[in-house]
C-alpha cells in the first residue's frame, strides 16, 4: 500500500517586459519605482524563520497583501466559501502536512505570508521568467488533458497529484505539475493555476514548491505567481503558506506523496475558493476579473520551460506514462462540476489530451477506475532536446 501523504499547489510568471507586483514596467528605474509602492507585507504581528530559510510574516488578515490591489480596497472579506466541501478521496489513508509551518503557527487573526527579499529581485530574474501559462511562448512544453468546450461552462476543477522534485539543468528552467481553469480568449483570457513547481529564479533554489497564480488578460498586464503581487485572499492561518517548499518528495517505485486540489467557484460571491482536502486555503475574488463567473476550460497536467536553444528540463518524475501510478506522475480524483452542479470524473469523450512534444513528454487519460483512484491520469517524461 502506498503511503499518502497531502499538499496543494501555485505558479505565475511574467511575460515579454518586466512585471512587478501583477504590473508591467519597462525598466530598471520602473522596477525598483514598483517595489517601493507595493510593500508585499504590512506590518507584520510575528515573524517565523523556518527549517528551509524561509521567512514567513503573520500579518492581520484584514491588512495582507491582496488588500493592497486598488480593486480591493472596500473588499469585505469572506471568512468561508458559501458551498460544503466534500471529503477527499483516500481520506482514510495517512494524512500529513507537506509544506508550511511546522513547530510555530501565526496566531490568531493573522494569515503567513512568505516574504519576498526584494534584493534579489533582478532585471535578469524579471526577464528570464516569461509566463509557462502561454502555450505560444517559445521554451514552453505541454503535456495536459483538458475539458472540452462543448461540455462547459464548468464551476469545479479538483484532483490528487503525486509531487516530484523534476531536475533543473539551468536556473532559467521550470518544470510544474498543475490543474486549472480558464475563461475568455486572446488577452482576455482569465486562468487561475494551481500545483507544485521548481523554479529556481522564483526562489533560489531547485526545490519543490507549492504555488498558485492568475491572470485577467493572458498574463499580458497582469497576473503572478503567489502574493508577489495582489490578488489571493488568504483565509488558513495555522500551516499553509504560499510558495512553501514541499518536505516529502515521491521518488520513482514508491514512496508516493501527494497533494488534493481544488478550484471551485462560490456560487453567490462569485469568487474562485483553492482548498486542499477539507482546508479552505483562501479565495480569488470575482472584483478582479472580468467575464469568470464560470469557466469554459478545465485541465490537469504539466508544462516545462526552457531558454530557446537548450534542452529542456524533466516534467513529473521524468518517466513517461506507462499505466503504473508508482513510476510516472499522476493526478487521480479527477473530477469536475459542469452546468448540471454535478461534480463527477470526466468521461473521455469529454477529453483531450495533447503533449507538444511526444518525444520529450507524453500524457494518458484512463477514465475512471473506481474506488478510491477514481478519474486518473499520467504525464510526464525526460525533456532533454524538445525543439522551441
Amino acid at each position: 500500500m502506498m503511503k499518502i501523504l497531502f499538499f496543494i499547489f501555485c505558479l505565475v510568471t511574467t511575460h515579454i517586459s518586466y512585471y512587478v507586483d501583477g504590473i508591467r514596467v519597462t525598466s530598471k528605474e520602473d522596477v525598483k519605482f514598483e517595489i517601493k509602492a507595493n510593500p508585499i507585507t504590512n506590518s507584520p504581528i510575528k515573524t517565523i524563520h523556518t527549517k528551509f530559510g524561509d521567512i514567513v510574516d503573520c500579518v492581520d488578515i484584514y491588512k495582507q497583501p491582496a488588500f493592497n490591489h486598488p480593486l480591493l480596497r472596500d473588499h469585505k472579506l469572506q471568512l468561508k466559501p458559501n458551498f460544503e466541501i466534500e471529503e477527499t478521496a483516500g481520506n482514510s489513508l495517512e494524512i500529513e502536512s507537506m509544506f508550511g509551518l511546522d513547530e510555530e503557527i501565526c496566531p490568531d487573526g493573522t494569515v503567513p505570508i512568505q516574504r519576498t527579499i526584494k534584493d534579489h529581485i533582478t532585471e535578469e530574474k524579471l526577464s528570464l521568467n516569461h509566463h509557462m501559462l502561454v502555450k505560444s511562448n517559445p521554451g514552453v512544453h505541454v503535456a495536459e488533458v483538458s475539458l472540452n468546450k462543448r461540455s462547459g461552462p464548468y464551476y469545479k476543477v479538483s484532483g490528487t497529484t503525486s509531487v516530484y522534485n523534476p531536475q533543473i539543468h539551468k536556473n532559467t528552467q521550470i518544470s510544474l505539475a498543475h490543474l486549472w481553469a480558464e475563461n475568455g480568449s486572446g488577452n482576455g483570457i482569465n486562468k487561475i493555476s494551481a500545483g507544485w513547481h521548481v523554479d529556481p529564479m522564483l526562489y533560489g533554489d531547485n526545490a519543490t514548491h507549492f504555488y498558485t497564480s492568475w491572470t485577467t488578460d493572458n498574463f499580458w498586464k497582469t497576473g503572478c505567481f503567489n502574493v508577489r503581487c495582489p490578488g489571493f485572499i488568504q483565509i488558513d492561518k495555522r500551516k499553509i503558506y504560499l510558495g512553501g517548499r514541499v518536505s516529502n518528495i515521491s521518488v520513482y517505485g514508491g514512496p508516493i506523496f501527494e497533494i488534493p486540489i481544488t478550484l471551485t467557484l462560490d456560487p453567490m460571491t462569485k469568487s474562485w475558493w483553492l482548498s486542499s482536502g477539507q482546508t479552505s486555503i483562501g479565495y480569488f475574488p470575482a472584483a478582479l476579473f472580468k467575464n469568470f463567473e464560470s469557466a469554459s476550460v478545465v485541465g490537469w497536467g504539466g508544462r516545462t520551460r526552457t531558454d530557446v536553444g537548450n534542452t529542456s528540463p524533466e516534467m513529473g518524475s521524468g518517466y513517461f506514462p506507462d499505466r503504473k501510478m508508482t513510476h510516472s506522475c499522476y493526478f487521480r480524483s479527477a473530477l469536475i462540476e459542469d452546468e448540471s452542479r454535478k461534480i463527477f470524473p470526466p468521461k473521455p469523450d469529454q477529453t483531450s489530451s495533447f503533449s507538444d512534444v511526444t518525444k520529450c513528454y507524453g500524457v494518458n487519460y484512463y477514465g475512471d477506475q473506481g474506488g478510491y483512484l477514481g478519474a486518473v491520469l499520467l504525464f510526464g517524461g525526460p525533456g532533454r532536446v524538445c525543439g522551441d
